[in-house]
């Protein structure tokens, strides 16, 4: 059977001599995996240039095998905004990080249109963006990427002098009785934080340490909550970049 089908590409790794394996997240089916040729013909070239990190390509899925693994005919791009990534090497950057976070964080997921809509978007945020105006978009894709796995912090309840209750997501008035809390300062920073959007993160102004340290925040709570994401191979790059 064959099937209509649109992706964003994850993560390629190579399976054998013959084939990679590609995995996806796709509006149709949620997260899916296809088999591609591998080796340097002009077909395998192609389709590994149109398939880097968070790349947006419409194809047809032949379901036909029998096996999870689909095979890709007619792959072609959605968008032109992955040539304006991977053109970039800070963007690519920051495609591949986010990509990675995706692999982690949608492992079972099934179809989801708005979640697909959303990871479209920072797709094309991220190419339209100036280089210069870059260094917040890992930590706005990953404060609204909460918003569509349902983890997001409660953050209509917060009071300044509240400490942030990780494990439940929630303001409170005092500590918790387990450790994963953040002090009063840091609570302030994740409501804060939670007001970032494409239009408005320029405007939150960080320094290195302070913006690596939130991302490490975002990271732990991300780990109590859905997959852990202390191993991320892209994330001491992105550090050496912000």
């Amino acid at each position: 059977m064959k099937t209509p089908m649109h992706i964003i590409a994850l993560r390629t790794i190579k399976h054998n001599e013959r084939s990679s394996i590609l995995t996806a997240f796709s509006l149709e089916a949620g997260r899916v995996a296809f088999a591609l040729p591998a080796g340097g013909g002009r077909e395998a070239i192609r389709r590994r240039a149109l398939l880097m990190p968070l790349s947006a390509v419409e194809c047809v899925a032949d379901t036909r095998r029998g096996t999870d693994i689909l095979l890709m005919h007619e792959p072609r791009p959605m968008s032109a905004a992955p040539s304006a990534i991977h053109g970039n090497p800070v963007k690519s950057s920051l495609a591949l990080f986010s990509a990675e976070v995706l692999g982690s964080v949608l492992r079972e997921s099934g179809p989801d249109e708005g979640l697909f809509a959303y990871i479209y978007n920072c797709m094309e945020v991220l190419s339209a963006l100036p280089s210069e105006r870059t260094a917040n978009f890992h930590i706005m894709m990953l404060m609204g990427l909460g918003r569509f796995i349902g983890i997001d912090p409660r953050t209509e309840d917060f009071r300044p002098g509240m400490v942030f209750d990780m494990a439940e997501g929630r303001f409170r008035a005092s500590p918790p009785l387990h450790r994963h809390y953040l002090p009063p300062a840091d609570a302030e920073a994740v409501a804060r934080l939670s007001r970032m959007t494409p239009a408005n993160m320029h405007l939150y102004r960080m320094t290195r340490a302070e913006r690596s340290r939130i991302l490490d925040l975002i990271l732990d709570y991300y780990s109590l909550h859905v997959a852990s994401l202390k191993s991320l191979k892209s994330l001491d790059i992105l550090r050496t970049l912000f």
